[in-house]
């Protein structure tokens, strides 16, 4: 038997990488007569940059840039041979993980660095970017990238915003005659971890941001700072950004720069699974492990496992998903990409316990796993 062990991070715990050695390390323990390969997957959260930079053998370049909060930081992205090919991690820059849960404040976190990462890409020639936009600690809809790019925010009296994406909601023009032309010629590809639309029920604000610190009466503002940034959008594009698939990835930056940059917004699983190489692995594979922390209906809207179960049942091959967590509401709905479902832990520890513990629990389960399929 070879198996495939292609799993996502498992958020707040360990990357895709460690999720996959892990699940090799109990494999080795329970089935030495079995062969298997470590394919980690990245579906546009956080880590899927650094996944496809090596995987393609690409270079890391680093830069001075702004955090979130606008301080001074060193962040990375890659370039992928030939060379023109720049590969971007928005949470390296703008994400969560360059602030103590104490700083979150999405009212002032903006996506400036990222847009400063972008410039640097193009200033080093790239013509193709590609942007993976989970994990951010933003609900900017892309305004600090596009200021950064050179895009001004105007107030009815002409006055420049700059503290954003609170002075949104005194939006009420865009100025584009600054913008980076590069940036226009460029493709630009964003690798979307959700489906959800800018604005809304389901919407950027209403959905993450009360992940990234956002008070009931910050989710208003935030709202209402968007829907001004939609309308602008609206205004100088002749794009309507407000209900686009994948636009409220990231705080809304997918829509942000399909509305002002062109973008193409693609599901984010897809696209690494195709530039990775993962139909060569598939072909070898008896089957398929994937997983990540939680499966719920998220999971079901473009997360890494379901991408990975979906290539792997066109061919047949059966699927196993470990997980930290499943919600049973999502169970019939899992079931239809999933051959089992396989809980790593049983519900009775507390969380941050939990967290610490998911190396030594897939390794478990991996065991367990192994036993019974060498039974079967």
């Amino acid at each position: 038997m070879h198996i495939l062990i292609a799993p996502n991070a498992f958020k707040n715990s360990l990357s895709a990488a460690a999720a996959a050695e892990a699940i090799g390390r109990g494999l080795q323990r329970s089935r030495p007569d079995c062969s298997w390969e470590c394919f980690p997957v990245g579906d546009g959260g956080d880590g899927t940059a650094a996944l496809l930079i090596e995987r393609l053998g690409g270079a890391m370049v680093s830069a001075e840039v702004h955090d979130p909060l606008k301080r001074k930081i060193r962040a990375t992205f890659g370039l992928i041979p030939p060379g023109n090919t720049a590969v971007i991690e928005l949470a390296d820059a703008s994400g969560l993980r360059r602030l103590r849960p104490d700083e979150f404040d999405p009212l002032r976190a903006t996506t400036l660095g990222t847009g400063e990462l972008i410039r640097c890409a193009l200033d080093g020639g790239a013509g193709r970017i590609l942007l993976a936009v989970g994990g951010s600690a933003t609900v900017d809809g892309g305004a600090g990238i596009l200021q950064a790019l050179g895009t001004r925010f105007r107030d009815a009296q002409g006055v420049d915003l700059t503290n954003l994406p609170e002075d949104l909601v005194h939006l009420e023009s865009l100025d584009l005659s600054g913008l980076d032309p590069r940036v226009l010629r460029c493709e630009l590809t964003v690798l979307c971890d959700v489906e959800n639309p800018l604005l809304g029920e389901h919407g950027a604000v209403r959905v993450f941001g009360p992940q990234k610190g956002a008070s009931d009466p910050m989710v208003k503002k935030l709202e209402l700072a968007l829907s001004k940034f939609s309308d602008a959008v609206l205004h100088h594009t002749g794009k309507d950004i407000t209900s686009v698939r994948h636009g409220g990835a990231a705080g809304g930056v997918a829509a942000g720069l399909q509305g002002v940059l062109n973008a193409k917004l693609v599901r984010g699983i897809d696209c690494f699974l195709d530039l990775a190489g993962f139909e060569a692995a598939l072909l070898k594979a008896d089957l398929v492990i994937t997983g990540e922390g939680r499966l719920d209906e998220q999971t079901l809207e473009g997360k890494g496992p379901v991408g990975v179960a979906v290539r792997a049942r066109q061919k047949k091959i059966p699927v196993i998903a470990l997980a930290g967590s499943i919600a049973p509401e999502a169970i019939p709905a899992l079931g239809r990409y999933f051959d089992q479902l396989l809980p790593i832990s049983d519900g009775s520890v507390a969380l941050e316990i939990v967290l610490r513990q998911t190396a030594s629990n897939l390794e478990r389960a991996a065991v367990e796993l192994g036993k019974r399929l060498q039974a079967e």
